[in-house]
């Protein structure tokens, strides 16, 4: 049979789709299975996990990033100032919290938080944190009703209502650009109205399900105050206190809601806040704030907590009465905290920045230390706000 002119050029296409069919066969299988090297083709590093993404992250930071990680903030006004951005880039701080003094409206918080985290310095994001715990203790009553207290919703028993609180809590926090709660509350008892309850049970199931619900809008919450301020009797705003109850008082009671939380709770959703009480059974020479025994004996060793760990404000008189600024974050991250929080005066913020830089600087604070919490704030960073 005679073929055409037309049919033979039919014939030689299909022929050269062909050879490059099994040309790009053949050099599939040798770089698969033979471990070829081809030009311009590198093999596929395997994917990180969040923690080496951490690391390597924290890796390429300097000195002064590092610890500008480590301060949260207050600021002032609403809208930013000279001072703000002369911390947020200069020092590379890494949280801000919002209070009254900054919160007009819904739309003018979200246009804040916005221009907060465009002015930052870095790619990492900031923790902008609010306290939005209900009843009394609550920001913007004017503009946005607060949710119920904790005693309030504890005295009806039903810790889903608390849960679907929070949601909507979380909800409306995002919205106006905040994505850290300094909530819920985790004392037994504490004046006035904002414990669950006494009982630590009904505590613990309290907080589990406010948790659940903030975790739902990825809002990384807080639970507060470690090792438990409900007996205590002067406020710690004012000046110090100690607590004299023996440690096994302590675990049947206090300790029982954060033992819960740090048990059946994943540690990367929350943060512990650590109070600036004495508890004599613990360490009966520092407040909880400013104690190893506390802050690394006790949570991190013996309950196993390696979440992130934030200080009560250092401006409470509870501890800025007895210490000057430049030594009290110092003093507390090496107790064991990550995060230390100033809510007020720039120079008291600036103190505790450079107090901090200096003891790595010359050695008062090992560079592993540093890094080591750096890492937490990075890698809680990583997994709830990029």
């Amino acid at each position: 049979m005679e073929i055409n002119k037309a049919e033979r050029g039919t014939y030689r296409i299909v022929f050269i789709f062909l050879l490059a069919v099994a040309a790009a066969a053949a050099f599939y299988i040798q770089g698969r299975y033979m471990g070829a090297d081809t030009a311009g083709v590198q093999p596929q590093a395997p994917s990180l996990t969040v923690d080496e993404q951490a690391a390597e992250i924290v890796a390429g930071m300097t000195p002064e990033e590092k610890i500008g990680q480590m301060v949260m903030m207050g600021v002032q006004g609403t809208a930013i100032d000279a001072d703000t951005l002369k911390m947020l880039q200069e020092y590379s701080i890494g949280g801000i919290i919002l209070f009254d003094r900054n919160m007009e409206s819904k739309a003018q918080v979200q246009g804040f938080t916005h221009a907060l985290q465009e002015k930052r310095a870095g790619r990492l994001p900031l923790f902008v944190a609010v306290d939005e715990e209900g009843g009394e203790v609550a920001r913007m009553k004017q503009e946005w009703p607060p949710p119920p207290s904790a005693r309030e919703l504890g005295t009806q028993g039903n810790p889903a209502l608390a849960e679907q609180w929070a949601e909507r809590t979380g909800a409306e926090l995002k919205e106006m650009g905040f994505n850290m709660n300094f909530a819920p509350v985790a004392d037994l008892g504490l004046a006035p109205q904002r414990s669950y309850s006494q009982i630590p049970a009904i505590v613990s199931a309290f907080v589990q399900s406010v948790g659940k619900g903030y975790e739902r809008e990825n809002i990384v919450y807080t639970l507060k105050h470690f090792p438990g301020i409900g007996k205590g009797q002067m406020d710690s705003h004012v000046d110090a206190s100690r607590i004299n109850a023996e440690y096994s008082q302590l675990a049947a009671e206090d300790l029982q809601p954060f033992h819960t939380m740090i048990s059946d709770m994943d540690a990367d959703n929350y943060l512990i806040m650590v109070s600036h009480l004495t508890y004599t059974a613990l360490d009966a020479d520092n407040p909880a704030s400013l104690s190893y025994q506390v802050i690394t004996g006790l949570l991190r060793q013996k309950m196993g907590y390696q979440g992130l760990v934030i200080t009560d404000d250092m401006e409470m008189g509870a501890v800025s009465r007895h210490y000057a600024f430049r030594e009290l974050g110092v003093k507390a991250v090496q107790a064991g905290a990550d995060m230390v929080l100033v809510c007020h005066a720039y120079e008291h913020e600036a103190a505790v920045y450079k107090g901090l830089l200096e003891a790595l600087r010359n050695g008062g604070i090992k560079q592993e230390r540093i890094d080591e919490s750096v890492r937490r704030i990075v890698k809680m960073k990583l997994l709830h706000l990029i």
